[in-house]
């Protein structure tokens, strides 16, 4: 995979992330709700980007680890917000947030590999 691919990837997450928001009914859960998805899934892409400025193969492995956490934050809120109907069950968000979860984790696993296993000693 291409790097701009994943910059490309999250940043449209993000932007269908705040598309969704805009969209959801307002209660006082579903606020509680879309406000910890929209943190979580607009960090993602930020720090993808922060991870291609890195200075070191530290400093990019710490912002990618960074964002395959909040990628999997942001697909935990989604699916809750599935299971509670706040949004639909196959909505296509929930799909690609499974993919970028898979995608950032082979990257920093991969790059833990180039790094002889920890990434502790870049």
């Amino acid at each position: 995979m291409e790097q701009r691919d994943i910059l490309d990837r999250t940043f449209g997450f993000a932007l269908g992330i705040v598309k969704l928001c805009k969209d959801c009914e307002r209660s006082a859960v579903s606020r509680a709700l879309i406000g910890q998805l929209l943190r979580a899934a607009t960090s993602v892409g930020a720090n993808v980007e922060e991870a291609q400025a890195g200075q070191s193969r530290a400093d990019f492995l710490s912002e990618m680890s960074i964002a395959c956490k909040e990628s999997r934050e942001a697909n935990y809120w989604l699916r809750l917000l599935a299971a509670s109907e706040l949004i639909g069950p196959s909505h296509h968000l929930l799909d690609e947030s499974t993919q970028i979860v898979a995608i950032l984790t082979a990257i920093v696993k991969r790059t833990k590999a180039k790094n002889g296993g920890s990434g502790d000693e870049v």
